[in-house]
């Protein structure tokens, strides 16, 4: 019966990206389409989200009393980059993976399939809570993950490591900068521009989970194939992440005991969720293993479902 009522939980998630994956196989979108709902999503839709998140969902007082959250969460990386880089020795995953297999390992896809998924299984008041674990995940794609990847080439001449500055401050995470700003200035919008936000916002499930489906249409699923190193990655992403996170959790509640349930709940499933999309294009700047970042990023993607039904079942 858990099992049945997760599998229902997560029905919209798996209608909405069939939609995307049925009309690109019918070519409703074009090559491009997929590429501009991203730059739309992400540098207009999803700071508008993330503002109305913010205006409607928190105080300056749950703020002050939430930030002790992104311990945990920033704790999570460090404790899954340790992993990874010890894994990485142990297997001795060969050089141009590397950077992909840690940043798999560690980093989830939060803006395309963590944020419809959470407002889908917990609904918007988990939204703070979700932006805790946003915060903790953006910094550290743009900042180790970049660093990892750009410095682990397949020729060995060709290290360009650094950190990327302005990926650090994305449009999403300066939408939740200036909202937290007009928060705390309690600063209201005019009535107007409160609703544009709501109504641009509003797009961003929809659209994000038709994107996953172009993307997955594109992969050609007969080219997903598991080896030693997808097959690695995917125990990383799926079962020592959210491992990690619960054993942090369960920590924080020992010593603290300030979490809640929806606490609980959204960090374990953003810890397993699927690897982030844009990794190939870290690869392909990088001339990392274009192939291997590719199918790691399907392969996780088409994971996610049953991955989460089972989560939800270990969460009830």
């Amino acid at each position: 019966m858990i099992f049945i009522k997760s599998l229902e939980s997560i029905f919209p998630i798996i209608f909405m990206i069939g939609i995307g994956y049925v009309l690109r196989k019918k070519d409703w979108f074009h090559d491009s389409f997929s590429e501009n709902v991203s730059k739309v999503i992400t540098n207009i839709a999803l700071p508008a989200s993330i503002y109305i998140a913010v205006s409607t969902n928190l105080t300056v007082e749950m703020l002050i009393l939430m930030s002790d959250r992104l311990i945990y969460t920033f704790g999570s990386f460090i404790v899954g980059y340790i992993s990874a880089v010890i894994i990485v020795k142990i297997f001795k995953i060969k050089q141009g993976r590397r950077g992909i297999f840690i940043n798999a390992f560690v980093n989830a896809n939060t803006i395309f399939i963590g944020l419809p998924l959470n407002i889908e299984l917990f609904g918007e008041e988990s939204l703070p809570y979700y932006l805790m674990y946003y915060i903790a995940n953006t910094v550290s794609i743009w900042t180790f993950g970049s660093f990892f990847v750009s410095s682990d080439s397949k020729d060995s001449e060709n290290k360009k490591g650094g950190i990327k500055w302005k990926k650090i401050f994305s449009p999403p995470l300066i939408g939740f900068i200036v909202a937290l700003l007009l928060l705390f200035l309690n600063i209201e919008l005019p009535k107007m521009i409160n609703s544009t936000m709501r109504y641009v916002g509003s797009i961003v499930t929809p659209l994000s989970l038709m994107y996953i489906g172009i993307v997955l249409s594109d992969a050609r699923l007969r080219n997903i194939h598991f080896d030693r190193d997808t097959i690695l990655a995917l125990t990383g992403r799926f079962l020592i992440s959210p491992l990690i996170m619960v054993i942090i959790l369960m920590l924080g509640m020992k010593f603290s005991g300030s979490l809640t349930a929806l606490d609980i709940k959204t960090y374990i499933v953003q810890s397993a969720a699927p690897v982030f999309a844009v990794l190939p294009i870290l690869a392909n700047e990088a001339e990392g293993d274009i192939k291997y970042a590719t199918n790691v990023v399907t392969t996780s993607t088409i994971l996610f479902a049953p991955v989460i039904s089972v989560l939800m079942m270990f969460l009830k």
